[in-house]
């Protein structure tokens, strides 16, 4: 996916506008976008220091969303999270004190440093827009979108996410270093946190909610499409390194992620590009390997797969 595919104005206007503050990471900022304007979940696998809480600040600020952040370690509780009831004296009740998690958007930093106790207070969240607490279910504010990151280096004190929680994520990605030029400007202009601080809404919380139900309800998908879909997810079933292939969820991740593609380049309708553009994103994290194998490039193997898949006509 290069800037010559994004041709909705809007879409354009927020990448060329963010890339005054985001250097060298068009690809990932372009990803996210897609992710939240999917109403899916992002999980970014990196090294420190490469500007994945740069992003996220800057998706929220641009957007018009409110941001939250949680920084994991080993001693993190769920109601850190989620939060808790407190007894308020003067009443006599307990008082619901929301947590970070009810904001539109929320940064969960190295999720993999949380326990599984803890990695699990995600889950509904995440998959069903609620949360339930002591007994009581919470709405969360629409829209509501989940960035993770995780250190791909580091095991000592780390919980590796389970596939349930790793489906829950409609994309995967990293930021990688940024090109050399780029990164020359950013020791130029000492960039720095307080950068985002400058950012203006581009669009408001209405206008995201408007891009979802358009692009849920004007995207057209043909038989054809949905059947090339199925047959990518098929062919990870059955794949000799694959131990398991990809949910039905992931289907599902691939045909919205497609129709939010189509979106961003002004059409109504999804062709085969749209898939194989980013199925490597959508789908790679799914796979689980056979022993022996696990070294294997997951992205590499979607790509490989797609190649043996006869594209359909438009």
């Amino acid at each position: 996916m290069n800037d010559s595919t994004i041709e909705n104005k809007k879409v354009r206007q927020i990448v060329d506008y963010l890339s005054q503050y985001i250097y060298g990471k068009d690809l990932a900022l372009k990803l996210a976008l897609i992710s939240c304007c999917a109403r899916g979940h992002i999980l970014i696998e990196d090294l420190p220091g490469l500007g994945k809480t740069t992003l996220a600040i800057a998706i929220a600020r641009i957007l018009g969303l409110s941001f939250g952040r949680v920084q994991c370690t080993s001693d993190l509780l769920p109601t850190d999270i989620t939060g808790l009831s407190i007894y308020n004296k003067n009443t006599g009740e307990f008082e619901f004190h929301p947590g970070p998690i009810f904001n539109n958007i929320i940064l969960v930093d190295e999720i993999n440093r949380a326990t599984p106790k803890t990695q699990s207070a995600l889950l509904e969240a995440m998959g069903e827009k609620q949360t339930t607490i002591e007994g009581k279910t919470y709405s969360h504010p629409q829209p509501f979108f989940v960035i993770a990151t995780q250190n791909p280096t580091e095991q000592y004190g780390t919980f590796p996410l389970p596939e349930s929680q790793m489906d829950r994520f409609m994309m995967k990605i990293s930021i990688g270093y940024p090109p050399q030029s780029e990164e020359i400007e950013i020791l130029r202009r000492e960039s720095s946190r307080d950068d985002l601080e400058n950012i203006e809404p581009i669009m408001s919380r209405d206008e995201v909610l408007a891009f979802h139900e358009k692009i849920r309800g004007d995207v057209y998908v043909s038989d054809k499409i949905y059947a090339y879909i199925l047959e990518i997810v098929k062919a990870t079933r059955n794949n000799k390194y694959i131990l398991a292939g990809v949910s039905t969820r992931g289907a599902l991740a691939v045909t919205v992620s497609a129709k939010t593609h189509a979106y961003f380049q002004d059409r109504d309708f999804v062709i085969p590009e749209d898939i194989t553009a980013l199925a490597p994103f959508t789908l790679s994290h799914r796979l689980l390997l056979k022993e022996g194998y696990e070294g294997m490039n997951k992205k590499e193997l979607i790509r490989s797969i797609i190649e043996k898949i006869p594209a359909p006509a438009s």
